[in-house]
């Protein structure tokens, strides 16, 4: 199989829906291979890019390429789709769904039937191939949908906040399963707002804001572009004077811990002799800022400023 540079590359794109700019001048590189978060908040303009990217709408400006051909009908045999807005055929069974969805791939009746009973074993839904969707909790439809993105091993899978409403366990099981399917050669990209998700599975990001990306690169020089500026601590204690101290850019605390961004010349040693005079102090921990603080502060008003130098974290436990 050939291999480009890009699964995806997105230049200069901008959509506009009477006269709201939904995406404004994007542009993306997707290298094959990687799972891709696209992170941004509601109304940011993600699931606009998607829709472009798998040519359900145009573009009125830019250009977008799978694989190295222009996106369109041929680009999106490539392609395994999960949209946000999830929509199944509640009449069908199940079973005859997925080959149905399977032979739509090109996938004859007797493969199709093979993958998808596999997927439904995997998922742990096989008991219920002979029944009609509708009868299908919530739950089990979402992982039904998962299925008609992935039948017939498709090269890119997009999708649209695969983990809304999903229960920890259940978050979990796609977890693994994005995985898995990412070392079998699938190209993953998946929108979201779930920082914590994104920081477990990406091997690289782009933040939109108003449909322009704020960042975009791999997670570790995002992470890197904005040092060692953040502190997590462990406590016993009240915590709110933290953010007060000279070099406390922000604090973000709860009952026994917080995570403090700080100034690029804030000098950590003074923030924990402060933390000890009035805290019970568990654990102190200098380290790059997680993937959450630098959303908030890309889309919530601050500003994080990014440090000269990077390093590896450093801790000291009391």
């Amino acid at each position: 199989m050939d291999r480009f540079h890009s699964a995806v590359a997105v230049r200069d794109i901008t959509k506009r829906f009477e006269g709201h700019t939904a995406v404004d001048g994007l542009s993306l590189e997707i290298p094959e291979g990687d799972i891709f978060g696209l992170l941004g908040p509601n109304g940011a303009g993600k699931s606009t890019t998607i829709r472009m990217v798998m040519d359900i709408i145009r573009p009125d400006a830019g250009k977008i390429e799978v694989f190295g051909t222009p996106s369109g009908s041929a680009a999106k045999d490539h392609i395994g789709y999960l949209p946000e807005e999830r929509g199944l055929y509640r009449k069908m069974k199940v079973l005859e769904m997925l080959e149905f969805g399977g032979s739509i791939r090109g996938l004859s009746l007797a493969t199709a039937r093979k993958e998808a009973t596999a997927w439904l074993e995997r998922l742990g839904i096989s008991d219920w191939a002979g029944k009609k969707v509708e009868e299908l909790s919530k739950g089990m439809q979402q992982k039904v949908q998962f299925i008609t993105a992935v039948i017939g091993k498709p090269r890119l899978l997009i999708l649209d906040e695969p983990f809304s409403g999903m229960d920890p366990v259940n978050q979990d099981l796609f977890k693994d399963v994005i995985l898995d399917l990412n070392r079998g050669g699938t190209t993953i990209v998946f929108s979201t707002h779930q920082m914590d998700t994104a920081e477990r599975l990406c091997s690289a990001i782009a933040l939109i804001h108003h449909g322009k990306a704020v960042l975009h690169g791999t997670l570790a020089n995002v992470k890197r572009e904005f040092g060692r500026n953040a502190i997590t601590m462990e406590f016993d204690g009240d915590a709110g004077f933290l953010g007060r101290l000279p070099g406390v850019a922000s604090l973000s605390d709860t009952a026994r811990s917080a995570e403090i961004r700080l100034t690029p010349q804030a000098d950590p040693q003074a923030i924990l002799k402060a933390a000890i005079e009035r805290l019970h102090i568990r654990r102190f921990e200098i380290q790059e800022p997680t993937l959450h603080s630098i959303f908030i502060a890309q889309v919530g008003g601050a500003t994080v400023v990014p440090a000269l130098g990077g390093g590896n974290g450093e801790s000291a436990h009391a």
